[in-house]
């Protein structure tokens, strides 16, 4: 038997108008009040009739987007495919960035209630998932990009990022390459996190008794360029560095510029994500493709489905596979070197 708001009403002890206006984001419903409502549509796993919501309450025809930040490429690229379909549909977009900040986040989630039919997240930090459980409010619609997965039937798309980094390895390791060192994406970031296993992994299975080489970074190209001060100052240096995102990549390829190292004779430099700079670079950057304006086109289609609006598109959970594009600064190191590095 499906939950009613009724059950939610009657185990809330509040009246049936009381739960709707706490589901639908009105503003006169005492704080304490809303978070023992959303707390027992939760507990019940209540989920709306979508089809009697649209004879109670207009659709707005408007999407919100909650993400991180909005600064650099790839969130650039990733807004870019999500309001491709959006203009597809005639949605409008609703977004706003929380800077990193779970509080901001939580802030933002409750303002858009009532504003928007739906949502698209991206929260790929350890600390928002609290907050994000707490203030997805169970009667709107929501799909999460690259973010924890909360158990609650709540549809996500992400990336294989494990495997990936590991095809990574592998490549370099392939191509003579036997030091690789890894500069990390921040410690709670789940992309940055299975990255930095993937490379772990493989580094041990493709190269036995190599110690894994890691010097932390936060995604930006600043880290990146800080990064070579500690791997390209004493001996022996890494023939190879695989920064854990394209834009680190490019700023550690800048500072071995400036040192007038030959990348890829001396060392190899790989990135990941692809971002649309990687391939006009000098040399052009071997990465791990994602399909950032597709992931972005992705998760709009399936919030659209589950709101009824493009019934042949996926509504499902789903993991999608980055691809690795080789380009000139992780050409191999002849045979030669690679029998003397070992």
């Amino acid at each position: 038997m499906s939950v009613t708001i009724k059950d939610v009403a009657r185990q809330a002890n509040v009246s049936v108008a009381t739960v709707s206006r706490a589901l639908n984001g009105h503003e006169n419903v005492a704080d304490a009040v809303r978070t023992r409502v959303l707390a027992v549509a939760k507990e019940l796993r209540y989920s709306p009739h979508h089809a009697a919501r649209s004879l109670s309450s207009r659709r707005t025809n408007t999407i919100g987007v909650v993400l991180p930040d909005l600064y650099g490429e790839f969130f650039s690229e990733l807004m870019r495919g999500i309001d491709q379909v959006a203009r597809d549909h005639r949605q409008h977009l609703l977004v706003s960035s929380y800077h990193g900040n779970p509080q901001e986040q939580a802030e933002a989630l409750r303002t858009m209630r009532g504003r928007v039919d739906g949502l698209l997240v991206l929260s790929p930090y350890a600390s928002d998932a609290s907050h994000l459980a707490e203030n997805l409010s169970p009667s709107q619609p929501a799909v999460l990009i690259n973010s924890q997965t909360l158990g609650t039937g709540v549809p996500s798309l992400s990336i294989d990022n494990y495997r990936a980094a590991g095809e990574m390895v592998r490549h370099l390791v392939a191509g003579g390459r036997r030091r690789i060192a890894f500069i990390a994406g921040p410690a709670d970031n789940f992309d940055a996190r299975d990255r930095l296993r993937g490379y772990c992994d493989a580094l041990a299975e493709s190269v036995p008794g190599a110690e894994p080489w890691v010097v932390q970074g936060d995604f930006s190209e600043a880290t990146g360029h800080s990064a070579a001060r500690q791997l390209l100052i004493g001996s022996p240096r890494p023939d190879a560095v695989f920064a854990a995102n394209d834009m680190m990549a490019l700023g550690f390829l800048f500072a071995c510029q400036q040192a007038g190292m030959d990348v890829p004779g001396e060392i190899a430099v790989a990135g990941f994500d692809d971002i649309p700079l990687a391939r006009y670079t000098h040399p052009s950057l071997t990465t791990m493709r994602v399909d950032i304006a597709g992931i972005g086109a992705q998760a709009m289609r399936m919030l659209l489905q589950h709101l009824g609006d493009a019934p042949d598109q996926p509504g499902t959970s789903e993991t999608l596979q980055a691809n690795l594009i080789v380009r000139q600064s992780t050409t191999a190191v002849p045979a030669r070197a690679v029998s003397q590095s070992g």
